[in-house]
């Protein structure tokens, strides 16, 4: 998040931004802002819950950029993309990943972020004939000290044999940054049979909740999380504060229960 330098200003009236140590991330699959089941839609609902999070990073799946016929149905959908309805003034930067294309619009994963997003690209990992899946890959500047960031949003396949392979290519992006850059990768893993630790950690990847409780959390359905779905990894990076967000109003606003953990740089 960079200031502008006022013009003709000398160094030392230059405004001064402090570093960031700490930020906060939370991920939330958003179910396209309705309901299980597709009973409501519900984003309004959901972007003051999101708010009232006050994350600095927020990693949202199943977010659509447009469709042509809701907003004739729904009188409260958003005159805008739904992540930039989401981000509203809170996060002036945000990123999108197109995965999914049809006849009536698209949707797939987002960034919305607090600190300056310098470069993105959304990295298609779809199984040939099967769902459209991405990985959104963000760099972030910190604040101050001008720091990068690799943020990377995930949503991977319903079959285990496509996660297997998707979790190949994000490897091979992990495998392409220098080895003490900060990461943190988070989403929808949909890794119910818990494969997918095996396969990370040999590139440095923690999950932060397994790190503290030995598992990853449980996610699924909001209501009655029973399956451990939607996780939050790190390299190079220490996690605190841990938080499934399974209570009211969180339960009754998406199938996925949000995951919130605290980063130190």
């Amino acid at each position: 998040m960079s200031v502008p330098e006022p013009v003709g200003a000398t160094d030392e009236q230059q405004p001064l931004v402090s570093a960031v140590s700490r930020f906060t991330v939370l991920t939330v699959n958003t179910h396209k802002g309705f309901t299980a089941l597709n009973r409501r839609f519900i984003l309004p609902e959901l972007r003051e819950a999101v708010r009232s999070v006050s994350a600095d990073v927020v990693f949202l799946q199943e977010v659509h950029g447009t469709h042509e016929h809701h907003p004739r149905r729904y009188l409260n959908w958003p005159a805008m993309p739904q992540y930039e309805f989401l981000a509203d003034t809170l996060w002036p930067q945000f990123a999108y990943g197109r995965n999914a294309v049809y006849p009536a619009g698209d949707h797939g994963n987002a960034l919305l972020s607090k600190f300056q997003i310098i470069r993105h690209d959304n990295l298609d990992v779809s199984i040939s004939g099967h769902e459209s899946r991405g990985i959104l890959h963000c760099v972030l500047r910190m604040p101050g000290d001008g720091r990068e960031v690799h943020a990377i949003c995930v949503h991977l396949g319903l079959r285990e044999s496509h996660r297997k392979a998707q979790l190949k290519l994000l490897i091979q992006r992990m495998e392409e940054l220098p080895e003490d850059a900060p990461v943190v990768v988070a989403g929808d893993f949909n890794d119910w049979r818990l494969r997918a630790d095996a396969q990370l950690k040999p590139c440095g990847l923690h999950e932060v909740f397994a790190q503290l409780y030995g598992k990853p959390a449980r996610s699924f359905p909001a209501r009655w999380p029973a399956l451990r779905l939607d996780r939050i990894y790190v390299r190079n990076l220490k996690a605190s504060h841990q938080q499934v967000l399974a209570a009211r109003p969180w339960s009754h606003l998406s199938d996925h229960a949000p995951l919130s953990v605290e980063i130190e740089l």
